[in-house]
C-alpha cells in the first residue's frame, strides 16, 4: 500500500466508510496478530485473553481515534508501528491488570479438574472483544463529548489540522492537540476500549 493510498484510505476511514476500515483490517490485521502472539507469552495470561480479543480492542481505539482525526499517519510504515504500538501498550494493560488480579485472592475464579489440578478461568466480566467497531461507537464517543470538545473532534475529522483549528480557536496548536487527545483518552476508558494509548 502506497503513502497515498493510506492518505486516502484514512481519510475515508474518517467519513465513516465500512468499506475503507475493512480493507483496513484486511491489509495490517495478520500482521498486528502476529505482533501481539510474540509479546503475549505469558501463559496464565493467554487464559484470560486472545490475541483477537487485544486486536479487536486495539482496531477499536485506533478508529475511534482516527474518526476523531487524531492520528496524522503519512506512510503503511507509520500506521503498523502506531498499531504495533498500540498493541504492546495492551498487553503490557492486561499483564499488569492480570498480576494485579492474582494478588487479590477474591478474584481467583478456580475450579478442580477431574485429576485434582487447579483451572483457571477468564472473569465473565465483558472483555474487549464484546467491543463493535461501528457507528453506535462513535455516536458513544460523540455523546460523551463536551461541546468544545466535540468541535475539536468533528474539525479534525473535516481535515483541517492542529494549527487551522489554533488559528480559529487563539490556542496554540499544541494544546489544541493536547485537548483533544485527553478528551479521547477520558472517553476511550469510560467506554472501557483502552487502559493506555500511544
Amino acid at each position: 500500500m502506497s503513502a497515498t493510498s493510506v492518505g486516502e484510505l484514512l481519510g475515508k476511514v474518517r467519513g465513516g466508510d465500512a468499506a475503507a476500515a475493512e480493507e483496513l483490517v484486511r491489509t495490517y490485521e495478520p500482521e498486528l496478530r502476529r505482533a501481539i502472539r510474540v509479546r503475549l507469552t505469558d501463559a496464565r495470561l493467554r487464559r484470560l485473553v486472545d490475541s483477537i480479543d487485544i486486536c479487536q480492542s486495539v482496531l477499536a481505539g485506533f478508529f475511534v481515534r482516527t474518526a476523531a482525526g487524531q492520528y496524522d499517519i503519512q506512510t503503511p510504515e507509520e500506521l503498523l508501528k502506531l498499531l504495533v504500538t498500540m498493541a504492546r501498550n495492551r498487553v503490557i494493560d492486561w499483564a499488569r491488570r492480570s498480576q494485579a488480579d492474582r494478588r487479590d485472592g477474591r478474584r481467583d475464579v478456580s475450579i478442580e479438574g477431574e485429576d485434582g489440578q487447579q483451572m483457571q478461568f477468564a472473569s465473565n466480566q465483558p472483555g474487549p472483544a464484546s467491543v463493535l467497531i461501528s457507528r453506535e461507537l462513535l455516536d458513544q464517543v460523540r455523546s460523551r463529548l463536551a461541546p468544545e470538545e466535540l468541535k475539536l473532534m468533528e474539525q479534525r475529522a473535516e481535515g483541517l489540522d492542529w494549527n487551522q483549528i489554533a488559528e480559529q480557536t487563539g490556542d496554540q496548536a499544541n494544546a489544541v492537540r493536547m485537548r483533544l487527545t485527553r478528551a479521547l483518552d477520558r472517553v476511550a476508558e469510560e467506554l472501557g476500549l483502552e487502559q493506555s494509548h500511544v
